[in-house]
């Protein structure tokens, strides 16, 4: 079979599945075969046999950090890298496109793990989510549980089922089933199946993880207005209603950074960052152990990746990326605050601000008479006991000012 004629300075990516050389077809052999460099993990490239004459590479670490330096070194030759099963999944085809740009790589892909996990399963790809813990949090996992989901992990080592099984019972899903599959397509694949609560077998690291839900003690819905009690405060808390009031205004979309300023417990950049997995937040609080109180918030919630800016606004906002949203719900009055906040943002970024004080008030009112936008006054009374009676207990009212910024801003 001939060699497919590829444009100079492109990396061919080959998928490799557990059943090693003996599973490639011809298109991905010729491909390893014609290769000037191999590069790929000692596994991969140990599967190679070791009458294929090229130069075989190890990958760098740190992986993406020295990527650009190892390719410069071998610019010119033919390189070949190979990765597990499919390369798109979770794996180094994802990192060479982000860095080179589609039209430098092609793909070779092999079946990947969760095709063949989905197979032992029966699961269909509709009725089933993968979630990645490849390097990452297992509390990811977190706003992916709800009772009757299906989960195929994809786990980092051989530790990762242990940490799911412990999560998954801390968060009242214990009697949810696992099943461990390793080394999918070898000769020597495995199956382990368990519960989460009393979970204790030992497997490998090459594994996907097969999670059926069970009913959960608690459903934490992804729509903004999670209960006050789902988060770890002293009292600094945006309230349920108005929080979701402010979250409909600052409107998150995948991708899209929010910075929220005084944000006291971190509700805002919580609820903002479970709306999506790749919505971004940054939460920027003064006081350190409610700095610390966030984190504590991000991880419980689902969303470990949050990042935490513990210091004063706005010296604290120098060097963030630009946001797509801000949301300023503590110490808009301190000088330059709502200056920088709005400098920063992104043109079509949309600023929500919230006050409590007539001195904050009549700030919005000045703000709006400069930039437009909508002031609203949110008022929410809850029913309590009034001696033997039930009657109305208000809150503070919260004046909100929220405007977009134009493209011409």
């Amino acid at each position: 079979m001939s060699t497919p004629r590829r444009a100079p300075g492109t990396v061919v990516v080959v998928g490799v599945g557990a059943d090693g050389w003996a599973g490639l077809d011809a298109a991905r052999r010729a491909a390893v075969e014609a290769a000037d460099v191999l590069l790929g993990g000692e596994r991969h490239l140990a599967l190679v046999p070791a009458d294929v004459g090229a130069t075989r590479v190890p990958w760098p670490s740190p992986l993406r950090e020295g990527l650009p330096t190892l390719l410069e070194e071998h610019a010119g030759r033919r390189v070949v890298a190979l990765a597990s099963g499919d390369p798109l999944v979770s794996g180094i085809g994802t990192t060479l496109v982000s860095l080179l740009g589609a039209d430098a790589v092609e793909v070779l892909p092999g079946v990947s793990s969760v095709a063949l996990a989905r197979a032992r399963m029966r699961w269909s790809a509709e009725s089933s989510e993968v979630v990645t813990l490849v390097g990452r949090d297992v509390h990811r996992l977190v706003t992916r549980l709800h009772p009757g989901g299906r989960l195929l992990v994809l786990c980092s080592d051989a530790s990762t089922p242990a940490q799911v099984a412990d999560l998954l019972a801390a968060q009242g899903y214990g009697t949810s089933t696992l099943t461990a599959l390793g080394d999918l397509g070898s000769d020597h694949e495995s199956r382990v199946d368990g519960v989460a609560a009393t979970w204790s077998a030992d497997v490998g690291p090459l594994t996907v993880l097969a999670v059926q839900v069970d009913d959960g003690a608690r459903v934490l819905p992804l729509v903004p207005g999670l209960p006050d009690d789902a988060f770890e405060h002293d009292g600094q808390v945006t309230k349920r209603d108005v929080r979701a009031s402010a979250l409909a205004r600052l409107a998150p979309t995948p991708g899209a950074l929010l910075w929220d300023v005084g944000a006291g417990a971190g509700s805002v950049a919580v609820e903002w960052s479970r709306t999506h997995p790749s919505c971004r937040a940054v939460a920027v609080e003064r006081d350190p152990e409610r700095a610390e109180r966030i984190g504590r918030n991000a991880r419980t919630l689902g969303v470990p990746d949050l990042r935490v800016v513990a210091g004063r606004a706005p010296e604290a906002l120098a060097g963030l990326d630009a946001p797509d949203a801000v949301f300023v719900g503590g110490g808009a009055t301190v000088d330059g605050v709502l200056d920088a906040c709005w400098a920063a943002l992104r043109p079509g970024g949309r600023l929500v601000v919230h006050g409590v004080t007539l001195e904050t008030e009549q700030l919005l009112v000045a703000w709006r008479g400069r930039v437009g936008g909508e002031l609203v006054r949110l008022l929410v009374e809850t029913a309590a006991p009034l001696g033997s009676f039930t009657s109305w207990t208000p809150a503070r009212a919260v004046t909100q000012l929220s405007v977009v910024k134009g493209a011409q801003e």
